[in-house]
């Protein structure tokens, strides 16, 4: 199963609570790499601990590339992988758990419209699942904080960038946001310029917590609420809503000496999801995962049972929303292969 460091990790027990609440998780990795691998008996041995997952969504991971050929399409490589596991739903090894039904795949949007036999690669290879592109944003001024494929300051308003993003409405597929919370209004921006393509703001927009941001939890996090507020005016914009097990968080689940239950992380992560819920509504609001990522921080039962305490006195239809068909609906699960 899963090697690495998140495995030496107790996580303790909990058995899932309102084990019936139907779940589309929109945002988990799979990854094989020397010191580490997570792959779908690993997702599959987290889900079956009583969860209700009844599909999901792959997002880009850097992981599987072709390692030969133009160097633009060898993350199509990533998404070829991840297909022949989709194709395996329902039979050996995976069983009826095996429920991917969506794939966010990367492609280097500064190659402008260069980027367009990337975008047709990854529908030819998807066979139906591939639903849209992430190309990491995530920067800080710092420079001491990690940030995944290292891009640079401003990647969001390159004219480059923007000449390939504006090809993804063009083949019918979303952009995935991975950037910090000082960057929020760097989004905002793209996402009024290009009001016609579906944005999902990935973990909430990453509140940091370590670097220059330690020990200012209450100044990020008005910094990060205003942001939010006026993200939500954009209706093509929608939220990953959970995300805060990442390390560049700050949280150090990671580091204690005993496992966070769900009822304390349900108290420490509602202001955050919280406010997004309040400003952009249930229906643009979609829990997530996040895993393996966050696994380093808390157990994927865990989680869940936290959204669904921090979500005991909503409606039926509100949580629906929240758990399955915001997702669902955000990433056209629904239209079939």
């Amino acid at each position: 199963m899963t090697t690495g460091s998140d495995t030496c990790r107790d996580f303790g027990t909990e058995e899932a609570i309102e084990p019936e609440v139907c779940i589309c998780d929109p945002h988990h990795h799979l990854w094989e790499y020397p010191a580490k691998r997570y792959l779908m008996e690993d997702l599959i041995e987290d889900i079956g601990q009583g969860n209700n997952v009844v599909r999901t969504v792959f997002v880009e991971c850097g992981s599987k590339y072709r390692t030969d050929g133009p160097e633009a399409l060898r993350p199509v490589g990533e998404t070829e992988f991840v297909r022949k596991i989709a194709d395996q739903s329902g039979r050996a090894p995976y069983g009826r758990l095996g429920v991917i039904e969506g794939i966010v795949g990367f492609a280097d949007l500064t190659l402008g419209e260069g980027v367009a036999a990337v975008l047709e690669a990854h529908l030819e290879a998807g066979a139906g699942l591939f639903r849209g592109i992430r190309h990491s944003a995530a920067w800080d001024a710092s420079g001491v904080i990690a940030s995944y494929k290292s891009p640079p300051r401003g990647l969001l308003s390159d004219p480059m960038f923007r000449k390939g993003f504006a090809l993804l409405g063009k083949y019918g597929l979303s952009f995935d946001a991975w950037l910090y919370h000082t960057q929020i209004r760097e989004l905002l921006d793209l996402a009024r310029a290009y009001p016609d393509t579906p944005i999902v703001l990935d973990h909430m927009g990453a509140p940091l917590g370590v670097g220059p941001y330690e020990g200012k939890r209450e100044q990020v996090y008005g910094v990060w609420k205003e942001a939010i507020a006026d993200l939500s005016q954009c209706p093509n914009v929608v939220v990953k809503v959970g995300g805060l097990g990442i390390p560049v968080c700050g949280f150090d689940w990671q580091a204690r000496g005993r496992p966070v239950g769900s009822e304390e992380l349900a108290g420490v992560m509602s202001r955050y999801c919280g406010w997004c819920i309040e400003k952009f509504g249930v229906d643009r609001c979609m829990f997530e995962s996040n895993f393996p990522v966050d696994r380093s921080a808390y157990s994927y039962t865990v989680m869940w049972n936290g959204f669904k305490r921090m979500t005991k006195g909503f409606s039926a239809g509100e949580r629906s929303a929240l758990f399955h068909d915001t997702a669902a609906r955000f990433y056209r699960l629904d239209q079939g292969r």
